[in-house]
């Protein structure tokens, strides 16, 4: 069990603390794994076993946990030494009806220390948010990004360019490094996670009755990552594939999946007004095995997927995103973590002039003295110009730079 070191170090200062640390991310990116190796964190301080009370919702030893006094009591008949503090977790608690009653009551009664996890956007919605106001913080964790999938990797070929093609295709979700890479097995996979958040996250929950229409919208923005997308141009291309649907059944299903972490919706901001724009945003894929999964890997896609790669990576850095407007031009990535800002332009290759200058010309325009990259896959390329740096996309994923 390879530890995630990134998630780990976050968590670490807010252990024995009076929070509950929530815990969000698509299903299968390693949420369960996560909670069993901060367990054994506590273990190697010397919590024992007794103390750690851990519920995984996905197992049928706790399926009779369907409300909120079920979980309750559940936990309450576990607490039987007053002297001792208890660590309690729980694993997918959006399983259980108004579990958010029985957590605040926990966290009240000052003897367990609380971690929960779940994958849906909306596990903090605002009705939520108000009744533990102040009293939980958010981690949002991520699938592999590309130096964990060389620490996960059981292809023992070091080279990372040839990590990097497979990555490229195969995406960061963790479980794929217990199996063969095999492309079969593999999509095979990618599918049955796709159709489980799907099919558990978004239609059941949400009670959809056009199952059909969602997967078809689901996949136009697979297709369409890191393009500029509407919901009205989403429903014209319904149309013109004779299928009707409305423009606010389109923005449902896409929050839908959105809630269900299938998709990041990142916003557009103008450098030149100083405002976020209202429409005509992006979608990224919370992993990019999901493009191999329902549509195959195809030479054309690796722009987006490139893009998507760094869009996750800069995510899994704790940097918040937006897409950059200057006149009528572009900016891939303004990436923001406290004071520190990072302009990224993306691109498979600086194949000759005209390319080099669309890539370069919307990050001249931008006169700040904040860092700006061009990130491509050529190999030893050395056109830096007025302060614009450019770096190969591998080594920039596992560089320290941000």
């Amino acid at each position: 069990m390879i530890e995630r070191k990134r998630y780990i170090e976050k968590i670490i200062p807010f252990i024995e603390k009076p929070i509950i640390k929530v815990i969000t991310g698509i299903r299968r990116c390693g949420k369960s794994t996560l909670l069993k190796q901060i367990i054994q964190l506590l273990k190697n301080r010397n919590v024992t076993s007794e103390q750690i009370i851990h519920i995984n919702m996905e197992l049928m030893e706790f399926d009779s946990l369907k409300n909120y006094r079920d979980l309750y009591t559940y936990i309450r008949e576990r607490q039987t030494k007053t002297n001792l503090k208890y660590y309690v977790f729980i694993d997918e608690v959006q399983e259980v009806e108004d579990w958010e009653k029985a957590i605040n009551s926990l966290l009240a009664e000052e003897k367990s220390d609380i971690y929960i996890s779940g994958s849906n956007a909306r596990l903090l919605s605002s009705e939520l948010a108000t009744l533990l106001s102040g009293r939980y913080i958010e981690f949002k964790i991520y699938s592999l990004v590309f130096s964990e999938f060389l620490a996960f990797s059981h292809n023992y070929d070091f080279d990372n360019e040839k990590q990097f093609n497979q990555f490229l295709k195969l995406g960061g979700f963790p479980g794929l490094h217990h199996m063969e890479l095999d492309d079969t097995v593999i999509r095979q996979y990618l599918q049955s996670i796709y159709n489980s958040v799907l099919l558990k996250d978004v239609i059941v929950r949400n009670n959809i009755r056009d199952a059909a229409m969602l997967d078809v919208i689901s996949k136009y923005l697979i297709d369409n990552s890191g393009k500029i997308t509407s919901a009205k141009s989403i429903s014209d291309f319904m149309k013109s594939q004779k299928r009707k649907v409305s423009v606010d059944t389109v923005l449902n299903y896409i929050r839908f999946s959105c809630d269900a972490l299938l998709f990041e919706k990142v916003e557009r901001y103008d450098l030149k007004g100083k405002r976020l724009l209202e429409t005509y945003e992006k979608y990224y894929m919370s992993d990019i095995g999901l493009r191999f999964a329902t549509l195959g890997y195809t030479p054309e896609s690796i722009s987006a997927q490139l893009e998507n790669i760094v869009y996750l990576e800069l995510k899994s850095r704790d940097y918040s995103i937006t897409i950059g407007k200057i006149d009528d031009l572009e900016i891939d990535f303004i990436a923001s973590k406290g004071n520190e800002k990072i302009y990224i332009q993306v691109c498979t290759q600086l194949t000759n002039n005209k390319v080099i200058e669309r890539e370069y010309r919307s990050l001249e325009m931008v006169k700040d003295s904040f860092p700006k990259y061009v990130l491509s896959l050529d190999q030893g390329f050395e056109t830096s110009r007025n302060g614009i740096k450019w770096m190969n996309i591998v080594d920039f994923l596992l560089s320290d730079l941000i």
